[in-house]
């Protein structure tokens, strides 16, 4: 889903506010807009050292406080990803900012690059980032689904070529492949080729099974969304805290718990971690003092996920493994999907590869001692595009759950301050699309489930940042439908 997890996952310092367009920028609008055209310069000739000067020169206080390679980091994305920009019109002024349009060399595709200033002079840059853009409305055409099928094959093909992207991709209309494909590479080491039968890392993707499974619970009445956490698990760390979060909370991420990506998971063994009590421990420490009251806020929490995958253990009386194998994948016909032990023999997996940018040039590195060990009701399993399609269908069928329980977790909860995310599934109001995403250095996976008109697009990459490109043109594609 692109509107909640950031399908690029760049260096974002900024957002639109609301305004006027001006017959004539202001002062600071005028300083936005050439520090934009110089960035997209930059973009252009991917010149680090040169760009290091103008970030030195240009940036205001706050945004230099951040380390140099962080700033590279963003340059050299934007140049390895569009290969450099075509220069458009402004799209919006606002107070002390400018959108400015450009198109990806690479994709043609139109970004809204934004760029804030300080109000005063010397009009320092305080803030940078990306904005959907609004492209010129001529370039909109109606499509057949052979059209479709073709030009979502010349262009994976494309930015695969510019190893942008290595991994699946699969476009469904009513769950009849209009196209599938599979490109790069699954092992760098032997060079052996992805296909459409390999197994990627979801990433957090599996979030969306553990929200069924908990659905599934509900349904049978041995759980309910109201439910106290420390119904079930009443010697959470923070007991006090159990007594707050309800099952609803966890499933939404508001209930004030973080992640467990932090210096301790980093330095502990990966072989340690293979159960969801081990996982559990993870969070033990972690979570003493949860980060505000359950239900006043959105933050995205790995383990919260991971908490709901203990409840599932307890109330179904089996592991978070076997249930999700039995009354999820099994059902329906998921046979290429599991939460896999990186340390045994497991066949057809992609290794995940990071892209990474020195002045010297690219390195390429995996995530194999970077990610976990196996995966769980967080995220980290594994499957292929053709198992997404399955469970789509096994979801909009009813197999999975009633209609009415699947519209349940799928509609976003502003009640519970979470607007754009329902139970387990993220919801985009523009398009009716639901679904998720998974993003972690090697991994880069979307399902996007059109709700209006049947249209299913998954994109697996075994590549960082690697889905964005392939999703944003599913979506182009879907919307020129005939």
């Amino acid at each position: 889903m692109r509107s909640i997890f950031g399908a690029i996952g760049l260096f974002i310092m900024a957002y639109v506010l609301s305004g006027d367009i001006f017959a004539q920028p202001s002062a600071s609008q005028a300083a936005a807009e050439r520090h934009a055209r110089a960035l997209a310069g930059f973009v252009e000739s991917g010149d680090r050292a040169e760009y290091a000067k103008f970030v030195q020169a240009n940036f205001g206080a706050d945004m230099l406080k951040g380390p140099m390679q962080r700033h590279l980091n963003f340059l050299s994305i934007l140049n390895d990803q569009t290969r450099g920009y075509e220069i458009g019109l402004v799209q919006d002024w606002n107070a002390n900012e400018v959108v400015l349009q450009v198109r990806s060399k690479l994709t043609g595709v139109w970004d809204g690059l934004l760029v804030r200033v300080e109000p005063q002079a010397p009009y320092k840059i305080t803030g940078i980032g990306l904005r959907p853009a609004k492209g010129p409305a001529a370039e909109a055409k109606k499509l057949s689904t052979r059209e479709i099928a073709a030009e979502l094959e010349a262009f994976s093909k494309k930015v695969a070529d510019a190893d942008v992207f290595s991994g699946a991709v699969l476009l469904a209309k009513d769950g009849q492949v209009i196209y599938k494909g599979a490109f790069g590479m699954a092992n760098k080491d032997f060079n052996v080729p992805n296909r459409v039968d390999t197994k990627f890392n979801l990433g957090s993707m599996n979030k969306m099974f553990t929200g069924v499974a908990i659905a599934q619970l509900v349904e049978k009445g041995k759980l309910s969304y109201d439910d106290l956490l420390s119904k079930f698990i009443p010697d959470f760390p923070n007991p006090d805290a159990a007594k707050k979060i309800q099952i609803k909370h966890l499933l939404t991420h508001t209930a004030g718990l973080g992640g467990y990506f932090t210096e301790k998971y980093d330095a502990m063994s990966r072989a340690r971690i293979r159960t969801v009590d081990d996982m559990m421990k993870l969070a033990r420490e972690d979570e003493k003092d949860i980060r505000f009251e359950p239900g006043s806020k959105w933050q995205y929490s790995n383990t919260g996920m991971m908490v709901l995958g203990k409840v599932i253990e307890i109330v179904s009386g089996q592991s978070y493994f076997d249930y999700v194998r039995e009354n999820i994948y099994k059902p329906a016909g998921m046979t290429n999907t599991d939460a896999y032990e990186l340390d045994k023999v497991n066949t057809n997996l992609a290794v995940g590869y990071d892209k990474r940018f020195t002045d010297s040039g690219v390195e390429w590195g995996n995530n194999i001692f970077a990610h976990v060990m196996r995966g769980g009701p967080q995220g980290g399993g594994y499957s292929t595009v053709e198992d997404l399609l399955k469970f789509d269908q096994a979801l909009r069928s009813g197999k999975l759950v009633s209609p009415a329980t699947f519209k349940l977790i799928r509609t976003p909860k502003p009640e519970l301050n979470s607007p754009q995310y329902g139970y387990g599934f993220g919801y985009d109001a523009e398009r009716n699309v639901t679904g998720h995403s998974g993003g972690f250095p090697g991994i880069s996976s979307n399902l996007d489930m059109y709700l209006g008109n049947g249209w299913t697009a998954i994109v697996m990459s075994n590549y960082s940042r690697g889905s964005g490109p392939l999703s944003q043109k599913m979506e182009r594609l879907v919307a020129s439908a005939n």
